[in-house]
Parts: C-alpha cells; structure tokens; sequence
C-alpha cells in the first residue's frame, strides 16, 4: 500500500490517511509489515525498548528509545552517533523489532548501543536534506579522485551523515586496496570525516538497484537478505546452457534465481539413472544423450549406430534395464523398452462456437471491381485519331 506522497516533512502520511503512522512501509526496500501496530500490550508491559531505523538504500540500524518517546513507523528522528548525530526513518517498532533483532543475533541488552534523541524537526530535516543533495556529486568527484591514484577500485555509493559531518564511502575491489593517501585527499578535498567500507559485488547490486532480466526489480534490493553462494552445477542439474550471458546477472556473478527451484530439481532427481552409466544390450552399448526431467524420459544411443537415431525411454525402463545389468542379464535391445507414443488430439480452438473468419465480412471484391471499371475505361490501343 505504498503512497509516493507518504514522505514528508512533517512524518505523518499523507496518501493513506493511516492516523498519522504507516503500517505498511511498503514504499522502501525490505520493508516489514507491523501485523501488530493496532494491538494493545497486555496489562504490566512495557513496550519494547527498541526500534528498527532506515537509512539510504534500505540499510537498517537498531536504536535504543526512552520510555517518554512515542514513536510510529514513517517517524523522522534524531539518533546519536560516534561523532555528531545521524537522521533516519523508523521502519519498525513493537516486538517485531525483538524477533528481528533475534535474527540478526543483535543482542538487546547491550548497553553500547546507540540511542534515539529526540524526533527531528524542520531544521534538522533541512540539514538532511542538503546532506542527501551532495551524495551524487561527491560521488562522481570521489571517483575520478580514485582514478588519479591508479587505483583498482570502484566507488559505487556515497551515504552522508545527517549532520554533513560525516561520509560513508562504499567502494568494490577484487583485491585488497591501500588507500590511505586517497582518505586524506578525500577529507581535505570534502571537508568531512571518511570511512571506507568494503562491499561484494551482490552487496552493491543490492544498494544500486535496477532491473533483472526478468522485467522485475531485483530480488537483492526488494526482499533476498540471504545471499548464498551459486555454483554451475546449479545450472547442470536444471539442464540449462552454460551461457555466461544468460546466467550472470547485473553484478557478474551467477544469478541468485538459480537457487530457488534448485532443490526441487535435485528431489526428482533422486530417481534417475546416473548418467554415465552405459545399458549393456546385445545389440551393443549404449549412452546417454539427453533427459526431459518434467516428463521423465531419456534418451540413449547406440555408440556403434553411425544413423545417430536416439531411443526414447522413460526413467523406469532405464532402471529396469540397469538392474538387469548389474544381474549378468543383457535385453535384446532398448527398442523392446520404447514406449509407443499416442498422438493426443488437438482441439481447434479457432471455430469452437462455429463461427468462421473474422475477415468474414471483409469486402475482397472491391479490387477486382476498379480494375474491370479501369480496364473499361482505357482506350483502345488500335484506334486512330482522326487528322
């Protein structure tokens, strides 16, 4: 239910009229939705003492509230940091913020952690404002900046402080970087205090955003968390083509997608033959040359066969020819084994209500038509004209 007009400067919604708070979130990434905001804590609670703060690029922090501060989803608050202070948005408050705190092993009995000020007002979102307007352009400087000392890196986002006193520089490298006379031209160059940060390639495609291949966001920037390592053998079990071009995604690496129906395929895979097993016939050996998972057919050829005819047998027959194999028994041959295919029927669905061509009505004889009228009207070749 997100609203584009729901991030303003006074921190209440205005799209959805929620009653001054949104329960959804649902205009940012990795959003949470708060199944639990419209329900009173039981008699003798306290609330929960934390809340979950958005930053740039859905980057979250958990923050430590006082117990006078009543603060909703959409809130812009104030919040301590190492040197000055930080302006944020909170994305989430309530117990929700204890289960997702436990799953981020963020202990909340840590007392180091940082705390919520106050919330922020028009000066301080001024400020932030200001501070977000010189993201981009410090970015662009700090690459060419990096480009001048040689220096194999890739600056790919830059995060202010909200006080424009502090600069997260978030930087991709194969290798390990020293950047040590980069940080001092950077802080005399911007004036601000510098920290680097190190980041993947899936990492930065997931702050960057964009579009996959698919015509869908990336699933990195919209709801995946997890990533999880990606091998070809993924590809291998699904029988797809190992084409780098079709299977890397924006940041070079293997897509994270083909994970998802990876264990699916590996349980159906379970009943199959081993592909490099040869059926033993009297007519000869015989390899495999390809396999319909779906349908649970595979197909086999004869080594000694110079035709090249591929015999087509389901997973069943194949295991029943393997254990007469390993018995001492060899079949005739995989032909006794090949099922003998019924062509289905196939419904015309172009005259199901016994209509017949929408061209039906067309007028095909207004052609013929001007050119009888035209040859009518053309002299004839052999005339004379008279002196």
């Amino acid at each position: 239910m997100g609203c584009e007009s729901c991030s303003n400067k006074t921190s209440q919604p205005k799209g959805c009229k929620n009653n001054g708070y949104c329960a959804t979130d649902g205009c940012n990434k990795l959003s949470s939705y708060n199944w639990l905001i419209d329900m009173d804590e039981p008699n003798g609670k306290e609330p929960f003492k934390f809340i979950e703060v958005r930053f740039k690029n859905g980057r979250k922090v958990f923050y430590k509230k006082s117990k006078d501060l009543t603060l909703l989803t959409g809130d812009t608050v104030v919040l301590s940091a190492e040197q000055g202070y930080d302006v944020g948005v909170v994305s989430l408050t309530g117990e929700l913020v204890r289960l997702q705190m436990h799953k981020k092993k963020v202990s909340y009995e840590n007392e180091s952690l940082n705390k919520v000020i106050r919330k922020a007002n028009q000066k301080d979102i001024e400020i932030w404002e200001l501070a977000q307007n010189l993201e981009e352009p410090t970015r662009l400087k700090a690459r060419e900046i990096a480009k001048k000392h040689m220096l194999k890196m890739k600056i790919s986002d830059v995060e202010f402080q909200g006080d424009k006193k502090k600069a997260i520089f978030y930087y991709t490298a194969e290798q390990r970087v020293d950047f040590r006379l980069l940080i001092k031209e950077y802080a005399s160059t911007f004036k601000i205090k510098i920290e680097m940060k190190q980041m993947g390639y899936r990492q930065e495609a997931s702050r960057v955003g964009g579009i996959g291949s698919c015509g869908r966001e990336l699933c990195c920037s919209t709801w995946l968390t997890d990533f999880r390592a990606v091998n070809t053998s993924a590809a291998r079990y699904q029988q797809l083509s190992i084409n780098p071009q079709k299977l890397t995604g924006q940041c070079g690496k293997l897509k994270c997608c083909l994970n998802y129906e990876l264990d699916l395929y590996m349980d159906i895979l379970k009943n199959f033959p081993k592909t490099n097993i040869k059926l033993k016939t009297k007519r000869g050996l015989a390899s495999f040359q390809k396999m319909d998972i779906f349908n649970k057919i595979l197909w086999y050829k004869y080594e000694e066969d110079s035709s090249g005819q591929w015999i087509e047998l389901s997973a069943e027959k194949v295991n029943e020819i393997i254990t007469k194999n390993k018995e001492g028994e060899n079949p005739n041959a995989l032909e006794d084994y090949e099922e003998i295919k019924i062509e289905k029927r196939k419904l015309d669905y172009e005259n199901v209500v016994g209509q017949d061509s929408l061209t039906r009505f067309d007028k095909k004889s207004r052609q013929k038509k001007r050119r009888s009228l035209y040859k009518k009207k053309k002299p004839f070749r052999g005339h004379k004209k008279d002196n």
